[in-house]
């Protein structure tokens, strides 16, 4: 141990005086070696483990260096050895006292660096100024900066991996100002702004009627239907800008604004006329542009329920809501109060919601600031893992009261009320009851979903009469992953009414939908409009054969065919970047007693065709900045849907569709 602590102190003197001569400098008069410690001292106490060794072999101390001439003060330490320190406290009278703090220009002071992301100007006011050498006030505790480091020296090559990376304005991967990471407004208000352009091309075929042969497209036609082509574009620039007060994404935030303005752009083109307008001096092509302020809210936390971060929120204004798992009823962005929480450490949530629904435009289907006349009452719980872990059981209350108007579109249409009987002005009041479930039983996927309408309709245009509603849906889907693969088979019944001529409308209609299911937008029964004598078989984006003017304009009608369908299909990563969306639906209609009435024709068969389709999602950049979606599809027709479109011709030819969609997103 002795020779252990004698070795160590003279190395340390060697090394100095090394150091001091080959700089060609004396070492000071008061140079010595440090303070040694008692020899004897040190082996008395030793701990018994260790031998103590004899006197004997103790070394003698190294001789004291001899005095070297005295260098001027300056010339002590060469300039590359100098450093800040701090000046000796003086002493007597001249001593500051403690409770004073030294003077700024005697401070050490270290150089503070920028923070590493696009930061922005501090909103921190400087309060606390630096008194004293081992602190330094930092009040924006979001700006801490980092020194900079070329790991590799190669001057930050974008192939190789580096800590402290910089941050930029354009990348929304790195620390930025307007991405939410840093306050624009004291320590707790930040910004985030979201620029997506979403551009779709679409081509199909659906069965398109004609107007009369003196001014039809081809002169003579006699066919009710033409040709079924048509091809439309729509862009959509959208900007979300929200603005919240909380502690980034660490906590739910006090309050937040959110204003969505969205540019459109849309065209359409047709082979026949009356299609665009109901003036066929419009010809058979349409451009427009709409601009909209989509969204427009203001949420805020209202309390804090619990120690595990369940809160009571409220929002309020133009806000996106879905009811259901799968946007079977309603699925919309529009005006309104939305009061929400969750309990029991987020395991259960709930929604008690009002609309005030506007007004849509036709072509681009955004909002209007003009009132619609249609009240929305939502009320739905949640509760997660409910009797198996991971599986999710939801109860629902909707209300739909839809007043009496009359409604044409942008483009000369009649919506309101439907124009497919008697011209009536009603009045709509329904009670939906909702019982749902999602999620996974050990390695099954099931989603289920069951919904029964009650209510009154005050005079059904079909029945021309005021109706009683009474009407259900059942929808279940059930999936098997296998590795990189998932299997699905599905089942859906929306009940049809099965006599016009009475006072009960027993078929099922929702009031906003947006489903997602056997196949979504991916299917061409379900992605396609197809119309029929003045309203549509089934809405665009929808499932339910409705016979209604609009999904987004025209009001729910119970008094319809119906709709069975049973769906096989297979998802497939084929690469991070590639999935694979196959699907097989066959569709019947429940019933076709209105059809029949409508249509006047007799015996119209329940079979409406198989719809084949397939799509494919790429993400160039495994993330949702930039997403392609394509997919085709095919309406091979049944006999019932030939007896509706094609009865003047024997042979039918399958409807073909696909469509191209571009999302960018910063």
């Amino acid at each position: 141990m002795l020779r252990t602590y004698w070795a160590g102190h003279w190395a340390k003197a060697c090394v100095a005086s090394f150091f001091l001569a080959s700089s060609g400098m004396a070492a000071p008069p008061d140079f010595e070696l440090p303070p040694t410690k008692d020899p004897v001292a040190d082996i008395v106490s030793a701990p018994a483990s260790i031998a103590p060794i004899s006197a004997q072999e103790v070394p003698a101390p190294p001789p004291k260096p001899a005095a070297a001439p005295v260098a001027p003060a300056a010339d002590i330490q060469p300039a590359p050895l100098k450093r800040p320190l701090e000046p000796a406290a003086p002493s007597g009278e001249d001593a500051i006292p403690s409770s004073v703090p030294a003077p700024s220009d005697t401070l050490l002071r270290t150089p503070v660096d920028p923070p590493l992301g696009f930061s922005g100007p501090s909103g921190i006011l400087p309060r606390d100024e630096q008194q004293d050498s081992h602190f330094v006030p930092m009040e924006d505790r979001w700006r801490a900066g980092f020194p900079a480091w070329d790991r590799y020296g190669k001057g930050h090559k974008i192939t190789d991996d580096y800590p402290y990376d910089e941050g930029s304005i354009l990348n929304p991967y790195k620390q930025n100002i307007i991405k939410g990471d840093y306050p624009i407004i004291g320590q707790h208000t930040f910004f985030n702004l979201t620029v997506t352009d979403a551009m779709l091309f679409e081509g199909r075929q659906t069965p398109t009627a004609t107007t009369p042969f003196e001014s039809t497209s081809r002169p003579f036609e006699n066919e009710f239907f033409g040709r079924p082509s048509s091809f439309s574009f729509n862009n959509n620039l959208i900007f979300n800008m929200e603005l919240f007060h909380g502690d980034a994404g660490f906590k739910i935030p006090d309050w937040q604004i959110v204003l969505t303005p969205i540019f459109n752009i849309n065209a359409f083109d047709t082979n026949e006329l009356g299609v665009i307008n109901p003036d066929v001096r419009k010809g058979t092509s349409r451009n427009r542009t709409y601009f909209a302020l989509q969204e427009w809210f203001l949420d805020t936390k209202l309390a804090d329920t619990s120690p595990d971060f369940d809160t009571v929120n409220l929002r309020v204004g133009a806000q996106p809501f879905t009811s259901d798992f799968r946007g079977f009823l309603f699925s919309d962005v529009n005006r309104g109060m939305r009061l929400f929480g969750t309990r029991n450490a987020n395991r259960e949530q709930y929604n008690l919601v009002y609309f005030r629904q506007e007004e849509k435009d036709t072509n681009s289907g955004l909002n209007k600031f003009d009132d619609r006349g249609q009240d929305i009452l939502i009320a739905n719980y949640f509760r997660q893992d409910t009797i198996w872990p991971g599986y999710t059981f939801s109860a629902s209350v909707h209300y739909n009261h839809d007043q009496a108007s009359k409604k044409f579109d942008n483009n000369h249409f009649l919506v309101r009320p439907d124009p497919d009987g008697t011209f009536q002005q009603h009045e709509l009041n329904v009670v939906y009851l909702g019982w749902a479930g999602d999620g996974h039983i050990n390695r099954y996927n099931i989603t289920h979903q069951v919904y029964w309408a009650m209510g009154r309709d005050s005079g059904n245009p079909l029945a021309n009469k005021a109706v009683d509603i009474n009407a259900g849906f059942a929808a279940v889907e059930l999936s098997y992953d296998r590795d990189w693969a998932r299997f699905r088979t599905s089942f859906l019944w929306s009940s049809g009414d099965h006599d016009i001529n009475n006072s009960h409308a027993t078929g099922f209609d929702s009031i906003q939908d947006s489903p997602n299911f056997a196949g979504g937008d991916f299917s061409f029964f379900q992605r396609q409009a197809i119309g029929l004598f003045g309203v549509n078989l089934v809405q665009r984006e929808s499932l339910i054969p409705d016979l209604r003017s609009s999904k987004i304009q025209g009001q729910s009608n119970f008094v319809n065919p119906g709709l069975l369908l049973l769906n096989f299909g297979f998802d497939v990563d084929i690469t991070p970047k590639w999935k694979m969306i196959n699907n097989c639906n066959f569709l019947w209609f429940d019933d076709t007693n209105v059809l029949e009435e409508f249509a006047f024709q007799h015996n119209i068969n329940r079979q409406i065709g198989t719809d084949i389709s397939v799509g494919f999602e790429y993400r160039p950049l495994l993330s949702n900045n930039i997403i392609a979606r394509m997919g085709m599809s095919t309406l091979i027709p049944g006999t019932g849907f030939k007896q509706l479109y094609n009865q003047l011709r024997d042979n039918v030819d399958p409807l073909i569709a696909g469509f191209l969609e571009l999302t960018f997103t910063y």
